[in-house]
């Protein structure tokens, strides 16, 4: 017989949010420039992948494949993409679909991600019952025990931010008074969108009191809450992880501190992963408390980039709930990143947290940042970069301050 309730083993982690199904088709050729996707074209294709999708999903899964006890929390219809969603779930391990509220009538979510080499992806999104989830979906009595919990992508579910962030900082605060750490990443609404227009800075007002890491990437986090700044380097076309200044990033994290979160993960695309932690996180012991580091890419084959950001907060959360260092988390988070993108759907390439280790103590070559950052210093042993703001950088003055290429 199964436990159940309190009479089960406490998960490590209750990953929440939004959940699809995607449907990727795979491409047969890079063609120079890109593949052209024009009205009244056909382009043949392969056999496409069908996998779940969302953070629900794809930070769930990489987690579960790391060797943590996962549940997670999320919400589908009894129409087909429900239906597929939790046998592909099951596929993965039994027990990973009981969490999953199925409600009747409703449509399902699902995702048409196109993907072609040498471009950026195209979404195709219907958030069907995402956009209906709420917290009565949540069964807090099964979180007892519970290590942490990660709510994924409210800017895809309608509840989530149409009032406010009401119901969005209700969530992460009963999380936290049941004595969970608490993460939150975000997502990009499509433009002319409720979503989009949202007050973010409002709703992050509200929330971020209640989150210990807050995980957005930089595109993201600006749209939120620089959106004039955003506005202008994306009629550009610019791309904003390798446009904006490493002073301009510390300026946003420290402007998302202030509103309350204990940390602040930044995530950058090929340019890497940023760190920058509060105060608040010396209760976590002296190696975290001010912390600014910047960790780049890992080098390998990119075969997809869909659900590469959540795999990257997967492992991010695996090292900190195993009370690793930031620097061996931050390395660890990119890492399992890597994997991520050597697959085309989000989880197929990730691997347990012994054989990510592995690979890294084996020699793994890192990409070369790709900009100067000024006033950095380069930590050897650990190949990362920690920043001016960092407290145990900045106590260690015997280390090199100039830039120099890695």
């Amino acid at each position: 017989m199964t436990p159940t309730g309190k009479e089960a083993a406490a998960d490590d982690v209750m990953v929440c949010g939004h959940i699809s199904v995607d449907v990727i088709p795979r491409f047969r050729s890079e063609e120079p420039g890109g593949i052209p996707l024009a009205p009244g074209s056909l382009i043949e294709t392969d056999a496409a992948e069908f996998c779940t999708g969302g953070s629900v999903s794809n930070t769930g899964i990489a987690l579960h494949r790391l060797g943590a006890k996962v549940r997670l929390v999320g919400k589908v219809s009894d129409d087909f993409f429900g239906s597929l969603t939790l046998r592909l779930l099951r596929d993965v391990h039994p027990t990973l679909a009981e969490g999953i509220a199925q409600a009747e009538g409703e449509t399902s979510s699902y995702t048409i991600v196109v993907n072609p080499p040498g471009t950026d992806r195209i979404f195709l999104h219907c958030p069907g019952t995402n956009d209906t989830f709420s917290e009565g979906d949540i069964d807090w009595e099964r979180s007892a025990g519970t290590r942490h919990f990660h709510f994924g992508y409210p800017p895809l579910m309608k509840g989530m931010y149409t009032d406010g962030g009401e119901q969005l900082s209700g969530i992460l605060r009963t999380a936290q008074q049941q004595g969970m750490s608490v993460s939150l990443d975000m997502a990009m609404p499509g433009k002319g969108t409720a979503a989009y227009s949202a007050d973010w800075v409002g709703i992050l007002s509200r929330s971020l009191p209640y989150v210990d890491i807050f995980m957005p990437s930089l595109e993201e986090i600006l749209m939120m809450i620089g959106r004039d700044r955003y506005a202008q380097l994306d009629s550009h076309g610019d791309s904003l992880c390798e446009t904006l200044s490493e002073e301009t990033i510390r300026e946003l994290a420290e402007q998302l501190l202030s509103m309350g979160c204990g940390m602040v993960v930044l995530k950058l695309g090929a340019s890497g992963l940023y760190m920058r932690s509060s105060e608040r996180f010396a209760r976590r012991g002296e190696e975290w408390r001010n912390r600014e580091l910047w960790s780049s890419c890992f080098r390998t084959r990119v075969e997809g980039t869909t659900g590469a950001g959540d795999c990257t907060i997967a492992g991010f959360l695996k090292g900190f709930l195993l009370e690793l260092g930031p620097e061996e988390t931050m390395t660890g988070a990119v890492a399992v990143g890597a994997f991520s993108v050597e697959h085309l759907s989000a989880t197929g390439g990730i691997r347990s947290w012994e054989t990510v280790q592995a690979r890294i103590e084996s020699g793994w070559a890192r990409l070369p940042m790709n900009r100067p950052l000024q006033h950095w210093r380069w930590l050897e042993r650990e190949e990362i970069w920690a920043g001016p703001a960092d407290a145990i950088a900045s106590a260690n003055k015997g280390e090199t301050n100039e830039w120099h290429e890695k």
